[in-house]
Formats: C-alpha cells, structure tokens, sequence
C-alpha cells in the first residue's frame, strides 16, 4: 500500500456495519455532536454534472444550524478556483474557494511544507498545475504532454533524459496519459537522485458522468509504481496530511467533524482514521450489499441513501 502522511490515530473503527440507515434519534445526535462537515463531493454532491436531488435543500439546512461545511476530493482535474465555478453552476453560489480542498491543492500543500525549490513533473491535469501555479511552484508535464509520443525506431531508439531538476513527480487522474508521460516520470524517479513521488489519490474508479463508472487516478498511479518499483506519498484521502490541514484551518478538534461520502475505501477510513465521525451515502459508488459483504471490513458509523437524509425534517 502506499505511504500515507501520519495524523490523529482514530478512534472511531467498527467491527460490524450499523443496523440500519440513519434513524431520526441518530440524525439528532450526529447534528449535535458535530461542528464541522466534511464532504466528498463526486457521488454526494453530484454525480457527473448533475446536482443529487436534495443536496441543495440539506446544505441550506445545515448552514442555518451554523455548522462549518468544507469539501474534499480526491478528485485533481480541478484547482480550487474550478471547483469553485463549478458550485457555482449548480446554484451553491455560496461555497468559496477556501471551502474546498481538492487533492491537487494537497499535492501543492505537501511539498509547499517541505520548503520544495525544484521543478515538478506531473502526470495529471490542468488542476495540478494551477494549484503548482498558485504556491509558485514550477512544473513541466501535464496536458503539454498529452500529443508527444515515444519513437522507438527513431534516432537514439526514443531515449529520454529527465530534466535533472525535477524533484518530484505528482501524478493524478489524467484523460491523456501516454507512454511518454509514464516513461519519463519513470526515469525521474528511478534516475534523478532524491525525486519524490507524490499521488493525488488513489481511486479505482470515478464519476465522469452520471450513469457510469470510469478509471480512476488510482489506475494511473498503479502503473507508474510498477515501473518505478516505488511507492508514493499519498495526499488525498485516506491519508491523514488534509485531517491536520483542516483542524489547524477552522481549530476544531476532529471528534467534532464528520465525514460524509460515498467510498469506503477513501471516503470513510479517511473519516476512521482522523477521528471524525462517519457517515456514508449511497448515492455514488458503494451500495447497502457492498457494506455488508462479508469481505468488506470498513463500516461507518452511520449510512443513509443520501445527503438529502441529513436534511430531513
């Protein structure tokens, strides 16, 4: 598995899955006890470019209560500012830039607190590179080498040779990885000495669009650790580096978020695993059969079909 970033030790595991869906008596208590919400946003908010019916009526809600809402994705395609323009569209015109935390801002953040000076080559998106941008962090890569293909009967048989002042690599979901992209982040980091490997996420599968399941950043990430023979930092959930972010950013304590998504894997060990409490809905990728599965060993506290019944009177 990949290296996480170290936080808070949870201490809200379950060995066994709720009863049932979110009660009213449970509903009262988690509003209750809880300051701040973090969501997930593809399969909670939306799906798609489409808005889950009764999203918007709980955010209001939840906003007249007074709680703190925040989203985080492991999705990297967006800056911050996109994702921003995207609430907008779907009528949350309220959720500013400083409300979300997409995985291309941690990969920023990351290597922002280790002093980072060198160059970066990122295997991703334009959200990457302007989340790079905005830390003044330079970078090579991205969409600039989505049409650039490996010449193998070429002259020197298609050799490529690392800028030397890369230092890191960040690699995220990316709709135009090529056999370019991939060897020349493999030789960053097998040759260029001290070359950091940082993931944005990695997510099996997403939601492009409304009705299917498509490959997720993960995938990209799984190939580049086979050919480096290296594992990565991880920044997205369910590493721990956004948990400390947050609790330092809004001075709650952990025990008083929760975290709302939709995956068990990500969404809610990452929830788990910082402390928080955890509610998962079913309106994205993980269904009631796949929580109770015998061989599923991730279980919230707390589930319900979807946000909509965080909201309901």
């Amino acid at each position: 598995a990949a290296s996480g970033l170290q936080g808070r030790r949870g201490r809200r595991y379950r060995r066994s899955p709720p009863r049932g869906p979110l009660s009213s008596k449970e509903r009262e208590e988690l509003l209750a006890n809880t300051d701040l919400f973090v969501f997930d946003c593809d399969g909670v908010i939306w799906r798609g470019d489409s808005l889950i019916d009764g999203v918007k009526e709980t955010l209001e809600f939840l906003r007249r209560l007074g709680k703190t809402l925040v989203f985080v994705t492991n999705n990297s395609t967006r800056s911050r500012k996109q994702y921003a323009a995207k609430f907008r569209k779907l009528g949350l015109d309220w959720v500013r830039e400083e409300n979300i935390f997409a995985s291309s801002f941690a990969a920023a953040a990351y290597l922002s607190s280790l002093g980072f000076d060198k160059k970066v080559y990122v295997v991703g998106e334009d959200g990457i590179l302007e989340e790079l941008e905005a830390a003044n962090i330079r970078h090579v890569g991205g969409p600039e080498d989505a049409g650039k293909v490996v010449d193998l009967a070429g002259e020197g048989g298609g050799k490529i040779v690392p800028d030397p002042e890369i230092g890191a690599v960040v690699v995220g979901f990316d709709r135009h990885l090529n056999y370019h992209k991939l060897q020349y982040a493999t030789k960053c980091l097998r040759e260029v000495p001290g070359c950091r490997f940082v993931a944005t996420n990695r997510d099996a599968v997403t939601h492009l669009t409304a009705d299917d399941e498509w490959a997720g950043g993960g995938s990209m990430v799984a190939a580049l650790a086979a050919s480096s023979q290296r594992e990565p930092v991880l920044v997205g959930k369910p590493s721990q580096f956004m948990t400390e972010f947050l609790a330092r950013e809004y001075s709650v304590a952990p025990d008083r978020m929760c975290m709302v998504g939709d995956r068990l894997d990500t969404d809610i060990l990452f929830g788990q695993a910082g402390g928080m409490r955890t509610l998962l809905v079913l309106s994205g990728v993980t269904s009631e059969a796949t929580l109770r599965a015998p061989k599923n060993r991730v279980f919230p506290d707390h589930y319900a079909a979807s946000l909509a019944s965080l909201g309901s009177e």
